[in-house]
C-alpha cells in the first residue's frame, strides 16, 4: 500500500482556534486542510511551528480598496497593495466595498470592482455593495440580482452629504435585504447634529483637525442606532452596525441584542488604542487621524473592550481607508483645509491584527481564542464565508497565519505595504508577529518577503439565503387586528 504524503505539514506548533488552544501538526493538501494530529505520514514540504501559533488567517470584514469616494477622491490603495499589506499582517480574505454613488447603474459598478480585484488581489476576497441610490430600478432588478451573484451584504450610509440615505428609503432598503437573504451593514450617526455642530464650529473659526471629533457629537451614534434598530426590527432585518466608538452606542446595542433582536456590531484599531487627543497636534497635522466616527476617550476603549468581552460587538475590523497625506488625498483642499474638507479615514489593514494580538495574548486581555474568534472566525461566520475561512478543520482553506509570540516590532511608517505613506499606530511596539502566511495552502509570505502574484486571490462568491418569512411578532408590532402590517411586506 502507498503511503499518503501531503503536500506540506506545518509541525509542532500551538494550534488555535475561537474554542480551543492544543499542540498539532497541520497537513496541507492541495488547497485544504486534510489532517490535524500528531505522527501524520510524511509530506514533501514541512514548515516548522516549534514555539510559535498556528492561527486561522484573519478575514477582515470592511476595508476600502481602490474605492471612489462621493467627493470624488480613488484611496491610495489598490488592490494588489492593500491585499499585499493584509497578508504581511496575517490577513488572508477581505470583504472591501463596490461602492455605488448616486446615478451609478449597479451592475456596471459591481463589474468595475471585480475587474480592479481580478487584476491585483494576492488574497481571498468578497464585496458588500455600497448603496447611494435607491432608486425602483437597483432596489427591484439590479441588488435582487447581485445577490444571487453572491454579493450577501449590503451596506448604507447615514451620515455624509452625498451618500446618507434617509429614513423612508432606509426602510425601502432593509425590505430589499429582507427579501433577498442578505446582511444590511451601517454606517449609522445622526447626519443633522453632525452637519449643525460642523457649521456652528466652521462659523466661529474652529477649523483645526481636533474639531472633527467634536463635530461628531457622541448623542449622534447612540441616536442613530436606535432609529436603525427600531427600522430594522420593524421588518424583521437582520443588520451590522460599523465601528462603534462610544460607550453609549455599546449600550444601545447590548440593549437590543437582549432584547432578541437581530443586530450584529463590531469595532475597530482605532476605537480600542486612539483617542481625540490624537487629533491634537501642531497645524494640520492631525488629520492623518481623522476618521469617521472619529476615535472618543479612554473610557469609551473600556466599555468597547468590556462589550468584546459580553459578545455584544462580534467583531473587530480594520475600516481601512487609506487616503495620502498630500495633495491627492487629505489634502486635496489645499496645504491648510478645515476639518470639514479632510477625507476621513486611516489606514489599518496591516497594523489591525499585530496590534490586536499584542493586547490580547501578549498582554492577556481576552486571550488567544478570543483572538482567533473576534479577528477570524466571528466575521466569516456572520458573513457566510465559514467554514471554508474562519478556521482551523479538516476540509477548509488552507489559510494560516504562523505567530511568533516572542518577536516583537516596533510599527514605523516605512515597514508598511499599502501606499498611504504612514500609519497612525507609528512608535508603538507590540509583541507578536506574523512570520510565515498561507492562501489556500499557497506560502504567500516568508522571511518578509511576498510570494504571490498579483490576481491569485479569488473571489469568494456568499450566498444571500432564502427570502425571510412574516413572523407573528412583526405582525403583532405593526397591526395586530387586521395583519395589515403583514401585507405592506
Amino acid at each position: 500500500m502507498t503511503e499518503l504524503v501531503y503536500d506540506l505539514i506545518i509541525c509542532g506548533g500551538r494550534v488555535a482556534t475561537a474554542t480551543d488552544v492544543f499542540e498539532a501538526d497541520v497537513a496541507i493538501t492541495g488547497e485544504t486542510i486534510a489532517a490535524i494530529g500528531r505522527g501524520l505520514a510524511p509530506a514533501k514540504r514541512e514548515i516548522d511551528a516549534r514555539g510559535k501559533f498556528v492561527v486561522p488567517g484573519g478575514v477582515d470584514s470592511h476595508c476600502h480598496i481602490e474605492q471612489l469616494s462621493a467627493a470624488g477622491i480613488v484611496n491610495a490603495d489598490t488592490f494588489q497593495s492593500a491585499t499585499t499589506s493584509a497578508a504581511f499582517g496575517g490577513t488572508t480574505t477581505v470583504i472591501s466595498f463596490a461602492a455605488q454613488h448616486v446615478g451609478m447603474h449597479l451592475p456596471q459598478v459591481l463589474e468595475d470592482y471585480h475587474a480592479l480585484a481580478r487584476k491585483g488581489a494576492v488574497i481571498d476576497y468578497a464585496f458588500h455593495i455600497i448603496i447611494a441610490d435607491p432608486s425602483k430600478e437597483t432596489l427591484t432588478r439590479d441588488l435582487p440580482e447581485a445577490i444571487k451573484q453572491g454579493h450577501g451584504s449590503i451596506k448604507i450610509f447615514m451620515t455624509y452629504d452625498l451618500l446618507k440615505i434617509d429614513d423612508e428609503p432606509l426602510l425601502d432598503i432593509l425590505v430589499a435585504a429582507r427579501e433577498g437573504g442578505a446582511m444590511l451593514c451601517a454606517h449609522a450617526e445622526n447626519h443633522g447634529i453632525i452637519s449643525w455642530m460642523v457649521k456652528r464650529l466652521l462659523a466661529r473659526g474652529y477649523t483645526d483637525p481636533k474639531y472633527h471629533a467634536i463635530s461628531h457629537a457622541r448623542f449622534s451614534e447612540a441616536e442613530a442606532f436606535n432609529r436603525l434598530i427600531g427600522m430594522a426590527a420593524l421588518v424583521d432585518q437582520p443588520i451590522m452596525i460599523f465601528h462603534v466608538s462610544t460607550a453609549e452606542g455599546a449600550k444601545v446595542i447590548r440593549d437590543a441584542r437582549g432584547q432578541g433582536l437581530k443586530v450584529f456590531a463590531e469595532t475597530c484599531p482605532q476605537y480600542l488604542f486612539l483617542t481625540a487627543d490624537d487629533l491634537d497636534k501642531r497645524g494640520i497635522e492631525g488629520a492623518k487621524w481623522m476618521c469617521s466616527p472619529p476615535p472618543r476617550r479612554a473610557s469609551d476603549q473600556e466599555a468597547l473592550w468590556q462589550a468584546l468581552s459580553l459578545g455584544d460587538l462580534q467583531t473587530i475590523s480594520s475600516d481601512h481607508a487609506p487616503y495620502r497625506f498630500d495633495e491627492t488625498g487629505k489634502l486635496r483642499a489645499g496645504p491648510s483645509p478645515t476639518f470639514k474638507q479632510v477625507a476621513n479615514g486611516l489606514p489599518g489593514l496591516e497594523v489591525r491584527l499585530p496590534l490586536l494580538f499584542d493586547a490580547m495574548v501578549s498582554k492577556g486581555r481576552l486571550g488567544l481564542s478570543k483572538f482567533v474568534e473576534l479577528t477570524a472566525t466571528a466575521p466569516a461566520k456572520i458573513y457566510n464565508l465559514h467554514p471554508r475561512k474562519g478556521s482551523i478543520a479538516i476540509g477548509a482553506d488552507a489559510d494560516l497565519a504562523i505567530w511568533d509570540p516572542d518577536q516583537r516590532v516596533t510599527l514605523s511608517d516605512e515597514m508598511m505595504h499599502d501606499r498611504a505613506g504612514y500609519t497612525p499606530f507609528a512608535g508603538r511596539t507590540v509583541q507578536g508577529w506574523p512570520v510565515t502566511v498561507l492562501s489556500r495552502g499557497r506560502v504567500i509570505v516568508a522571511d518578509g518577503k511576498l510570494a504571490a502574484e498579483p490576481g491569485s486571490g479569488q473571489f469568494l462568491p456568499r450566498s444571500g439565503g432564502e427570502p425571510a418569512k412574516p413572523t407573528g411578532r412583526l405582525v403583532a408590532d405593526m397591526n395586530p387586528e387586521t395583519n395589515f402590517g403583514a401585507r405592506l411586506l
